[in-house]
């Protein structure tokens, strides 16, 4: 069996576990996901014997039919899926563990300022939603999640749920894992929450207040 063959198995697999929409196996080729990998594991061997024009013309070209940008240095695990995929980036020094999930409009990059490892380390299990960057050299634990739209300036750790600007831990030792549970929507808001508490506080004040008004008033009708 070659390569390619084993390589669209394991992506037919992948793709029905991970995506609903997919009705037919033979949906894999239509996937830019698929074809944004297979593109990778070329420019990726090219990549480490130090080809790294060819490499890079290799994932360019790729990034220009599919809209993931995928650096050929980065290394990336098994089972690591794209869902949609347009807007993608995934920087030279990425390292990315097994069973990620990535949605359209991820960035994996650098803050700019470092030399040597300056993406971020993707740990097992991880699921990272629309929108999200993830910036800098710091690792993201295993079995997490970060909320669309979030911006992870540092470190994450295991069994978190990161959301916000920037992003911050909401919730810890989630025992499910992203992998299996796909939701991406109904993650805590900790605006939202924060609101709340501050509702729960004025209308206790209103109360106190409300009494101490009320108090003058029965003592002149005695």
């Amino acid at each position: 069996m070659s390569e390619f063959t084993r390589f669209v198995k394991e992506q037919m697999k992948l793709i029905k576990d991970r995506d609903p929409a997919m009705k037919s196996k033979w949906e894999v080729f239509l996937y830019p996901s698929f074809k944004a990998l297979w593109a990778y594991r070329r420019s990726h061997k090219l990549y480490l014997k130090g080809h790294y024009y060819r490499a890079r013309k290799i994932a360019q070209r790729s990034a220009r039919k599919t809209g993931i940008e995928i650096h050929p240095g980065a290394e990336i695990g098994k089972n690591f899926f794209i869902d949609h995929g347009y807007g993608v980036v995934i920087g030279e020094t990425t390292v990315i563990g097994d069973n990620v999930l990535l949605y359209q409009g991820v960035t994996l990059g650098g803050n700019g300022k470092e030399q040597g490892k300056r993406h971020p380390t993707i740990g097992n299990n991880v699921m990272i939603s629309a929108g999200a960057k993830v910036l800098g050299s710091f690792t993201i634990g295993d079995n997490s999640k970060i909320g669309a739209g979030s911006v992870v300036l540092n470190e994450v750790p295991p069994n978190s749920t990161v959301v916000g600007v920037p992003g911050h831990v909401v919730k810890q030792n989630n025992v499910r894992i992203p992998s299996q549970d796909l939701d991406q929507i109904h993650l805590p808001d900790p605006v939202e929450n924060e609101i709340s508490e501050i509702r729960k506080k004025l209308e206790a004040l209103e109360e106190i207040v409300g009494g101490r008004e009320k108090a003058p008033a029965n003592e002149d009708q005695t």
